[in-house]
């Protein structure tokens, strides 16, 4: 008995220690993409998160803070990063709603200069 309380505990012990994962799925250029991230360990210091780039011009930062999930879209301008749209969700309260597009619903985003077009939504996975 005490082996068969000590395999089931060894079996259901790491899929209750998973750390959530902030998935994003991303459709640019008419190509559909997902980023995934583990919770990053409780980021403390989010400026050390470097920002995935999306095509040529659009580059796209998650953060998953201790008490809320960011995420950033920016544009790759020559002069550097422009901040084009930041959301904000707080952790897990507002990542509890699931839908068709995840906690964020349905996003887009636009390039003014360039023309371009980002559609993105998330959701937190187990």
């Amino acid at each position: 008995m005490k082996t068969l309380a000590l395999l089931c505990c060894a079996f259901l012990a790491p899929a209750a220690l998973a750390a959530p994962r902030l998935v994003c799925h991303y459709d640019y250029g008419g190509e559909t993409h997902s980023l995934s991230q583990a919770r990053l360990a409780r980021v403390q210091d989010a400026d050390g998160i470097a920002a995935t780039h999306i095509g040529s011009y659009l580059m796209f930062r998650p953060v998953f803070e201790p008490d809320e999930i960011k995420l950033y879209t920016y544009a790759d301008h020559p002069d550097g990063p422009v901040l084009l749209h930041q959301a904000r969700y707080r952790w897990p309260a507002d990542t509890a709603r699931r839908g068709r597009f995840g906690f964020t619903g349905e996003q887009r985003v636009y390039e003014p200069i360039r023309d371009s077009e980002l559609v993105y939504w998330c959701e937190v996975r187990p």
